[in-house]
């Protein structure tokens, strides 16, 4: 390799054009392979760069340099002056290399080389060579909407006006006559539009910036100028991008179609005041919405016949951005229906079936967009799809967005028949179970399909947040549509949300008899809404009455989950794991009315108390391997604390459950932890029983809480199906969290907020927890994102009367849920840890990046 270097210097060095041209091909050839030639660069600028020589060297060697990293000392100023010089060679191709050699360039030497070169890059832009022109569009296009640049700019007024007038230029060769010159400068403006709409940080400055108020508004003045002139000239540029070659026109679909819904939804207005927000002149667009709406519909009408292509990236792109315009004040469900029913047709072509998740996640985001009839005919097919989906995160988003809409399109049809409009059929949430592989899925008790499982659990969580009231934004986006307002609870009652739940825990009943090798997590999600459905409508009391003040809507879902439960009691026979069965007669008996039990029927096995306790007794007494080595103490537990609650709150109950406990005592199954339990729960009993007035000591109101979860158990006791089950629970919760309550981004808080309000955001608290063993903690945790660190503060206190040699301390963002095992800085060890006495205060701090948010 040594040789070849000096073979290739010594014809570098030479004054033959040939064969420094052939030198030159042959360092980029091994500079491809992966070989190190950075010994060459120092040579190619001194001899190619610097001194006289042809276009073709001067072009070979400018792509030379930049594939190599540059030592300091040859930057500035040898490159910098030959760059400089370049500009103006009188070969545009030469101009041309060295315009684009731009954006490979450090941060640092790009305003004094941009500020004095302003003119001639200027003049490229503006050149007769289209080779110039191009290259020109394609070196600003990446420099400009770079992060470093927009804070370069917020600093120095004069590169500013550089950057604006290039801006301006650009948006004007969008009408160039040369097709890729024109294609090029969509593509920057596309990429201006998504640096300011996505607030992402960009890769391509080589380091990660944080905004400050002067970068997002330099970004802000150049988008809205660059929307004016799209609006302005929307009519030519739509004339200009329809004699493009298909394959440069999908590049032009964006910007157009952004450029639209800004100044329709009004966002422009904002974006003028956030790039001047001191100027009070600063007035709305004087266009009227009529004159909105007929420049939306000239693009859609323009980007209509494409949806038919035979290229599958065009008729997405356009799809896509055709959904986008539907969202805006105007937009129609039939533009909506276009675009999903073209997106749909990719599902089976053969060249894009890589992008199935993109065409599920495209279509099930925007299906509040269409109408209802639409929306109902869509679900079936759309969870046939969702089940093909490889990616488990892909399944839980697209399976949150569906059960979302299903639920508010069955709150929507309850209220519209309510207001005398004729029922829709299939808007109810049970539609979603009619398919016959799902309705298979969920009827089958050993099949090993994780998709029903998601889907159960994702249903369940949609109808906890439908119960949560949402805050409401002034520009909501997506949530502009009715259904989609839904969602936020607007104009309907507070308790309205549990009838679609109540669809969903009768038609999701058949999981608590699932035997899902361990995992519980969607049993759990399922037991949690059937509980606090129950608290709800106080079953306990039992079927109110129109006497009592109840309504007839009242009576009606009282009744059914009164059905319900009484069915679940008879699913107890044929449910065979203990843990499953232990947690279920728990969700039961803490809400069941046991007041409004037959007494003639006390001695029939059918009873629902007889049944309750006979599986109570089953797991008390279940001995069998499987049962030890599933954590059986938890089971046990649970039954514990059933029959202590139970037998307080009726007396035949407590009657029966004092002979089983007795029993459970005197017998080999019981250790000495719950024989001692068992006794505490006699005595409870026996109290209760003797003084019934005093019935308080044993009972205590039903809370509507399910205590049986990951956070708390696995932790102590870890099954191998407990991950699955955690990984099950972290991706639904994210997708749900996404999906109802999205992270505002800046710019949508600072329309929300009014622009005087500050973007960044403040420290916040976090919520941490830690766990040890035998020592108590006290915690406080402090997150700031411009830091960049989370610090939790910890105190221990050791509650034993040894001195303790070592405290080992884990720390989860939500218990033992999200605890960083195996990472080196999440245990601390802290040693001679001494009684109570004395308290040590212990901070500990992570980076940002190793803690899931």
């Amino acid at each position: 390799m040594d040789l070849l270097i000096a073979q290739i210097t010594t014809d570098l060095r030479s004054s033959d054009a040939l064969r420094q041209s052939s030198a030159l091909l042959q360092a980029l050839q091994q500079c491809a392979a992966g070989r190190d030639v950075s010994a060459l660069a120092r040579t190619a600028a001194t001899e190619i760069l610097s001194a006289p020589s042809s276009a073709v060297c001067k072009r070979l060697a400018l792509d030379l340099l930049r594939a190599l990293p540059l030592p300091p000392d040859l930057l500035d100023p040898l490159l910098l002056t030959s760059l400089r010089s370049d500009l103006s060679f009188p070969d545009p191709d030469v101009a041309a290399s060295s315009i684009a050699s731009f954006p490979s360039l450090p941060s640092h030497l790009l305003p004094s080389l941009l500020s004095s070169a302003h003119a001639d890059i200027a003049a490229a832009l503006s050149s007769p060579a289209e080779s110039l022109r191009l290259a020109a569009v394609t070196s600003l296009s990446s420099l400009l909407p770079r992060d470093d640049l927009a804070l370069m700019c917020s600093t120095n007024p004069s590169l500013m006006a550089h950057a604006t007038t290039w801006w301006g230029r650009l948006a004007e060769l969008a009408l160039d006559s040369a097709d890729a010159v024109s294609a090029g400068a969509f593509e920057a403006l596309a990429r201006l539009f998504q640096e300011l709409e996505g607030r992402r940080m960009s890769r391509l400055a080589g380091d990660k910036l944080v905004d400050g108020e002067g970068a997002l508004a330099v970004r802000a003045q150049w988008a809205a100028d660059a929307i004016d002139f799209i609006w302005s000239r929307r009519n030519m540029l739509i004339a200009r991008t329809m004699v493009m070659p298909v394959e440069s026109f999908r590049v032009t679909v964006y910007p157009l179609v952004h450029a639209a819904k800004m100044v329709a939804s009004g966002v422009v207005n904002t974006l003028r005041r956030i790039a001047k927000p001191g100027d009070t002149t600063i007035a709305d667009s004087v266009e009227s919405s009529a004159e909105k709406l007929v420049g939306v519909s000239d693009i859609v009408s323009h980007l209509l016949p494409f949806l038919s292509s035979l290229d599958p990236p065009l008729v997405f792109e356009v799809g896509i951005n055709m959904l986008a315009l539907a969202d805006v004040p105007g937009g129609k469900p039939e533009w909506a229906s276009a675009a999903i029913i073209a997106i749909l047709t990719l599902w089976d072509r053969q060249e894009f079936s890589s992008m199935r998740e993109t065409i599920v996640r495209a279509v099930v985001t925007n299906l509040h967009l269409l109408d209802l009839g639409m929306q109902v005919s869509l679900f079936k097919r759309l969870l046939q799809m969702v089940r093909n989906l490889r990616a488990e995160s892909d399944r839980m988003h697209a399976l949150a967005c569906i059960c979302r809409t299903a639920l508010c399109v069955d709150l929507f049809a309850k209220e519209s028949v309510r207001r005398g409009q004729k029922p829709v059929p299939g808007t109810d949430v049970i539609s979603l179970f009619e398919d016959v592989r799902v309705k298979e899925d969920l009827n089958s008790v050993t099949s090993k399909n994780l998709f029903r499982e998601e889907l159960v659990a994702s249903l369940v969580e949609s109808c906890f947040q439908l119960s949560l009231p949402l805050p409401e934004l002034k520009n909501s986006g997506t949530e502009s549509r009715v259904i989609g307002a839904l969602a936020y609870g607007t104009g309907y009652g507070a308790l309205n949300w549990t009838e679609p739940a109540l669809d969903v825990v009768e038609v999701c009943r058949p999981c608590v008899l699932w035997d899902c090798n361990g995992r519980t997590y969607a049993i759990d999600c399922y037991l949690k809404l059937l509980v606090r459905l129950c608290h709800i409508y106080d079953t306990r009391g039992g079927v109110k009455t129109i006497k009592a003040g109840a309504s007839q809507d009242q009576i009606l879902n009282e009744t059914r989950l009164r059905n319900l439960q009484l069915q679940l009691i008879r699913d107890l026979r044929e449910i065979h794991t203990p843990r499953i069965s232990s947690r279920l007669i728990w969700a039961i008996s803490e809400h069941f009315d046991l007041e409004g039990l037959d007494p003639l029927l006390a001695d029939d096995p059918e009873d629902p108390l007889n049944i309750i306790i006979s599986n109570m007794h089953k797991i008390l007494f279940n001995t069998d391997s499987s049962a030890t080595t599933s954590n059986r103490i938890q089971d046990v537990q649970a039954v514990l604390i059933c029959a202590q609650r139970l037998g307080a709150r009726n007396a035949r109950a407590g009657q029966l459950l004092s002979k089983e406990l007795e029993e459970f005592r005197a017998s080999t199954s019981a250790d000495s932890v719950t024989k001692h339990q068992s006794r505490y729960v006699l005595q409870v009993i026996k109290y209760v029983t003797n003084h019934p007035d005093n019935r308080w000591v044993g009972v205590g109101d039903a809370t509507g809480d399910y205590p049986f979860s990951h956070h708390t158990l696995t932790v102590q006791f870890s099954e191998a199906s407990a991950a699955q089950d955690r990984k099950l629970e972290g991706l639904v919760h994210k997708a749900i969290r996404e999906l109802w309550r999205p992270n505002p981004s800046q710019l949508t808080l600072l329309q929300t907020k009014g622009i005087g309000a500050l973007h960044k955001e403040h420290p916040k608290a976090c919520t941490l927890t830690g766990s040890s063993d035998p020592c108590y903690i006290e915690a406080y945790h402090l997150a700031d994102p411009t830091d960049g660190r989370i610090t939790l503060h910890l105190k221990i206190l050791n509650l034993t009367e040894l001195e303790l040699n070592r405290v080992d301390i884990r720390v989860g963002l939500s218990g033992a849920l999200y605890y960083m095992d195996g990472f080196s800085r999440t245990v601390r060890h802290l040693r001679n840890l001494v009684s109570q006495c004395l308290e040590q205060l212990v901070s500990i701090q992570w980076v940002s990046y190793l803690v899931s948010r």
